[in-house]
């Protein structure tokens, strides 16, 4: 896809919720989609959780709470998010937020599958006290 065509492709909004927590995304073509903080947390086309090539993707877990702090563009393709855990290497393409919108409950349902087979949860790690 040319510089041009990922340009015209680019949403018509972006609006970031009060709570932090939902990115909506709206494209020129009337698709409109409502992206949760955690999935695309979870989902970040970054190294960091996609890993560097096939199979070495890792399984995110404990960012229920997860929120957007900054969204900043790259270039006229693409957004940097922010999360409120810091992570930030993930460059979030207009064609993959609209794949991610059309694929969100299948990708959801998937997550869910892979932290029940892990044993882990989305809810957040908190430190045991011990006395």
């Amino acid at each position: 896809m040319s510089a041009t065509e990922q340009s015209q492709d680019a949403p018509q909004e972006l609006r970031v919720s009060k709570d932090r927590k939902l990115l909506t995304v709206r494209f020129g073509d009337a698709e409109a989609y409502a992206l949760e903080a955690e999935l695309l947390r979870v989902c970040s086309p970054s190294a960091e959780v996609q890993g560097h090539g096939p199979g070495q993707a890792i399984t995110v877990y404990g960012k229920r709470d997860v929120a957007i702090m900054t969204i900043d563009s790259v270039g006229h393709y693409a957004i940097r998010i922010t999360f409120d855990d810091m992570h930030n290497s993930g460059i979030f393409s207009w064609p993959f937020l609209r794949e991610l919108g059309r694929e969100r409950e299948t990708r959801w349902a998937d997550y869910l599958a892979d932290l029940d087979a892990r044993g882990l949860s989305h809810d957040p790690v908190r430190p045991v006290r011990r006395n």
